[in-house]
């Protein structure tokens, strides 16, 4: 732990020297910082014993040193620092997404803060059978360039004064994430203390309301009441008005059904009356019109003329008739005569 917090130091005391010796390659030194983290973390298994108690993810190479979710990046810090201050043998509760972050990294600065001032005592105190089993750590100081603080120069009024001039510099701001339930869970207590104050100052306005609603309703049914009780002489006289009315109108229906039927009866009786007097006229014409019996007597005459001109044609064949059967009479007597005298002729003979 000591030689972690002297690479602490000289990473701090390398970050101040920075401006005054930065390179092309100072923008990719907190990739290779990130790397030898997790190298570090790998070695005291931290998937073991930090990521799977808390069901989290591992981190890859670049996790802190590029910002992709602040809110998760925040969070996982400060679960790693929990884990190593309470591995480092110190009690440390385990912080919460919804603990104050303010408060987190207080915690945890003043943790750090013990640790340093624990680490500068146990400088003053070295073993040195300590030193003797770790000479290759040694050789390797020995060749190194002397960068870690020996003895700490820093008074400590002055450093709690710098403290608290830079303390409110360092409030992290959490960018939320709108799939995160507590958010939600925020935003619902909000809300509700919203409408609960607007609740507060509305339901006076509605009582006041409720009131002046119920006031005019009374109001209007006592004015209603006196209105009734005064004309109640003419609510009466317009019942018996209506009543008249609808008998009225009963009588009127049955008087127009009456009229009604009487008016279908009475059309069918004319319309067959108008059918006789057309057949009486049509009758009374043909009796009185002479001209039938004229064509008729015409008729009758013409009927005689061809019956004398057939009995004249008649008698013509009559006649023609009996002129060729008188011929062929005479012509058969002469032909027997003809044939009877040559058979007495040869019977003398």
């Amino acid at each position: 732990m000591a030689e972690e917090a002297g690479v602490g130091r000289r990473g701090e005391r390398s970050a101040e020297e920075g401006p005054a010796e930065r390179g092309p390659g100072a923008a990719f030194h907190m990739f290779v910082l990130m790397e030898d983290l997790l190298d570090k973390l790998k070695l005291l298994n931290y998937e073991e014993e930090a990521l799977r108690r808390h069901n989290m993810r591992p981190l890859s190479r670049h996790y802190f040193a590029l910002p992709t979710n602040p809110g998760e990046q925040f969070f996982m810090f400060c679960a790693l620092a929990a884990w190593l201050i309470t591995k480092a043998g110190r009690p440390f509760e385990q912080p919460q997404e919804c603990d104050d972050p303010n408060a987190v990294i207080s915690n945890v600065l003043s943790e750090l803060r013990s640790f340093e001032e624990e680490s500068d005592n146990e400088e003053d105190y070295i073993d040195l059978n300590v030193l003797k089993a770790q000479t290759y750590r040694s050789d390797m100081n020995e060749t190194a360039k002397q960068e870690e603080i020996l003895q700490s120069t820093t008074d400590a009024a002055e450093w709690n004064l710098e403290v608290e001039r830079v303390l409110p510099q360092l409030k992290v701001t959490v960018r939320t994430d709108n799939k995160d339930w507590r958010i939600h869970v925020d935003q619902m207590h909000q809300h509700k203390d919203g409408i609960d104050s607007s609740l507060k100052e509305t339901r006076g306005y509605l009582d006041k309301l409720h009131n002046e609603i119920s006031r005019t309703l009374e109001k209007i049914n006592s004015r209603e009441k006196y209105i009734n009780n005064q004309l109640e002489h003419l609510v009466q006289e317009y019942r018996s008005a209506q009543a008249l009315l609808s008998e009225a109108k009963e009588k009127y229906q049955e008087g127009s059904g009456g009229v009604t039927e009487r008016s279908r009866v009475l059309s069918e009786i004319t319309e067959v009356l108008e059918k006789v007097k057309q057949e009486t006229e049509e009758k009374g014409s043909s009796m009185t019109d002479g001209a039938p019996l004229v064509k008729i007597k015409q008729a009758l005459t013409k009927l005689k003329q061809e019956t004398t001109q057939m009995d004249i044609q008649i008698g013509v064949m009559e006649h023609t008739l009996l002129q060729s059967k008188l011929k062929e009479k005479s012509n058969m007597t002469r032909d027997m005569h003809a044939t009877m005298i040559p058979e007495a002729t040869v019977g003398a003979y």
